[in-house]
């Protein structure tokens, strides 16, 4: 038995008793009046012998059944808890898993809400740190939620309140589940304290309890010990259909057409035919019925086997790697010619809403206005003709440096600037495409020029370089590139970046370390690819919004602020925050936990709108691990759920003093009626 607020109830039973006794202490006062006989008047005639104060009380069974009810009441404020766990106190780390697929409904009212309920339970059942007790502690605790991140909701403290609390403050997110960060913060938080030296500390290290539905992406590089970590599993179906890829394209012959392409995904047992939605501004344009296959998992000879749908998915659990989800692909065409936001949407409801919908931003058709500042180059002019530009205006470099640097950049007449072996004297604001040497002003120190380069590496799947084959390039001379550590080398020569991206302060410069005519790329096919590219790559940086379609937890950046705007945000749940620039003039919004549509509002400006989406194929299967292996060791979750271990007594007392006051009601009226 223990006490968890003894001094309540002694405070209390030290006020209350003294008057229930005193009450029958009191004089009586009663008017004397002559009667004929005392006969009936029994009772009275025993009052009277209690008129004298301070006489010894005789026995009275209202009064005993008054003091045990008092008596019940005392004890159930003094918080009396039946232990069923004894011994020293005990350290825990609960780790609460809100990743994307705890949102899923196969566990009313969700993942998230059963996990949250479990672990109240057994905060509810931690030996408090005010109980009397001669020989046990009390047990401390911290919450931690996680999804890519880890976030420490309350740190050990065996206050009750504030772990309930911290629990019922964490939000779901729709990120994807990393554990390894969690169980860092957690060891780091909870380490046991020791002693200087080497002798270790008496004290046991703190257990981890996880709740979660095993559906954690990097098991594989975190390290526990067979007895370290308690899991609890929650989930029910594996009954899921994502939308796990999507793009948005305008067709380069005809800016005005869209081509929309989406990729969809069935992790369950039976293949699905459902209805796949496209709406633009949010309105339906097209609705298309596809035929989704069933998931199928892989044997260890490498045969695909069909799930059954009778089996549990508990009993299913094979490797990520052995299962191999239902795919099919649906695609849309549509002729818009302005800006938009396409949503494509399946619209059959299942457990894991957060992959039903997936979001584009649709930029306006635009054709590039281009300014050539050069002394004379015509492979570089008829590489750049040879893109689809609405204009290219060929300029001197003593032209250019006329130019007015402030109202060039307040006008921005051209999207993009390519300098030809040119260092202005000012460099205004913009986006530029140089060759040779680098531009002042972006620290980027060009000291000296190399000869007879070749490129040894470059990155292909960077939008510049995207089927560009630079294998065969070779440079005469080219000039040293001396970068920031924020730069993008796109491409290295043996001693020198050849091609790098640079942003400052609201420039961006994509620069190519040699002169075409000092090469022999001029003649190699990729260099007009190489030109559109880096045209398209630069032209997407206009307003220097940053990308407009973000994974989930990825910031909202917009650049070149000015230092007095107010700007709102608009979540998708149309919740609303305003934003401030830094000195710098970048505003930066790190919540993009939720999926949606958010909108960035500027006083006179345009709105813009950045689309945050799930299209994660692990986190679109939310079949329950009931076994969760990490590098070490495997993990088999709890067979039942958590229970109380400390069960409080005091609605029994408080039952116990209603019935007494019941008891001691009938016996007052009995005696009455003798």
């Amino acid at each position: 038995m223990e006490w968890l607020s003894p001094l309540v109830g002694l405070y209390a039973a030290a006020a209350a008793v003294p008057l229930l006794l005193l009450l029958y202490f009191l004089k009586l006062k009663r008017q004397e009046v002559m009667v004929s006989s005392t006969l009936l008047w029994r009772r009275a005639v025993q009052d009277l012998q209690v008129n004298a104060p301070f006489q010894r009380l005789r026995r009275n069974l209202l009064l005993l059944l008054q003091l045990l009810a008092l008596a019940t009441i005392l004890a159930a404020l003094a918080g009396p808890v039946l232990a069923w766990r004894r011994g020293p106190g005990q350290r825990f780390v609960l780790l609460i898993d809100r990743s994307a697929s705890m949102s899923a409904t196969d566990v009313k009212p969700n993942r998230l809400e059963a996990a949250k309920r479990q672990a109240k339970t057994f905060i509810e059942s931690l030996r408090s740190g005010s109980v009397i007790s001669l020989r046990d502690g009390s047990d401390h605790a911290m919450v931690i939620a996680f999804d890519q991140h880890a976030k420490v909701m309350c740190n050990l403290t065996s206050d009750k309140r504030q772990l309930l609390a911290a629990l019922d403050a964490i939000e779901p997110s729709d990120g994807p589940s990393r554990l390894g960060e969690a169980v860092t913060v957690a060891r780091a938080f909870a380490q046991s304290p020791g002693v200087e030296g080497n002798i270790r500390s008496a004290e046991e290290a703190a257990r981890l309890v996880l709740f979660s539905d095993g559906r954690i992406q990097d098991l594989d590089t975190v390290v526990v010990a067979s007895d370290e970590l308690v899991f609890h599993c929650l989930g029910e179906t594996q009954d899921n259909v994502g939308i796990t890829a999507m793009n948005a394209r305008r067709s380069y012959e005809q800016p005005e057409l869209v081509e929309v392409f989406a990729s969809l995904a069935n992790y369950g047992a039976e293949p699905v035919t459902q209805d796949v939605q496209l709406a633009l501004d949010g309105n339906v344009r097209a609705v298309r019925s596809v035929t989704i296959p069933a998931g199928q998992s892989q044997s260890p000879g490498g045969q695909l086997l069909t799930l059954d749908k009778g089996v549990k998915s508990q009993e299913l659990t094979p490797p990520s790697s052995a299962f191999k989800p239902g795919l099919t692909a649906v695609n849309f065409s549509l002729t818009h010619g302005d800006a938009g936001v396409l949503e494509v949407r399946q619209l059959a409801a299942d457990a894991l809403p957060g992959d039903d919908a997936a979001w584009s931003i649709l930029p306006p058709p635009k054709r590039l206005s281009v300014l050539l500042v050069t002394k004379g180059n015509p492979v570089l002019e008829s590489a750049l003709q040879a893109c689809p530009l609405a204009g290219l205006d060929p300029c001197t470099p003593a032209g250019f440096d006329a130019l007015d640097p402030a109202a060039f950049a307040v006008r921005r007449q051209y999207d993009v600037v390519v300098l030809d072996h040119h260092v202005p004297a000012h460099l205004p604001q913009g986006r530029y495409l140089v060759f040779g040497p680098p531009p002042n002003g972006i620290d980027v120190n060009s000291p000296r020029e190399l000869d007879n380069q070749v490129i040894v590496d470059w990155r292909s799947q960077h939008p510049v370089l995207q089927y560009v084959n630079l294998a065969n390039l070779f440079a005469l001379k080219c000039r040293r590139l001396d970068l920031p550590r924020d730069a993008e080398v796109l491409a290295e020569f043996n001693e020198s970046p050849a091609l790098a991206f640079v942003r400052r302060q609201g420039t961006a410069c994509l620069l190519v370390g040699f002169d075409v005519l000092q090469s022999n790329w001029p003649f190699e096919p990729g260099f007009i690819l190489f030109c559109y590219n880096a045209l398209s790559f630069l032209g997407a940086q206009i307003g220097s919004t940053g990308r407009h379609e973000l994974a989930v937890g990825e910031p909202i950046t917009l650049e070149n602020v000015p230092a007095e705007t107010v700007l709102t945000l608009t979540r998708p749940d149309a919740t609303k925050v305003e934003l401030k620039p830094d000195p710098g003039g970048t505003v930066r919004f790190p919540g993009t936990h939720r999926v949606g549509v958010y909108t960035l509002e500027a006083p006179g400006q345009p709105r813009c709108f950045y689309a945050v989406n799930l299209l994660d194929a692990e986190e679109s299967r939310i079949a329950p691990q009931q076994e969760i292996k990490f590098s070490s060791v495997a993990v088999q979750a709890q067979d039942e759920m958590v229970q109380r271990a400390n069960v409080p007594l005091w609605p029994l007392l408080v039952l116990a003093a209603l019935v007494l006051v019941c008891l001691e009601w009938l016996a007052y009226n009995l005696k009455v009626r003798i």
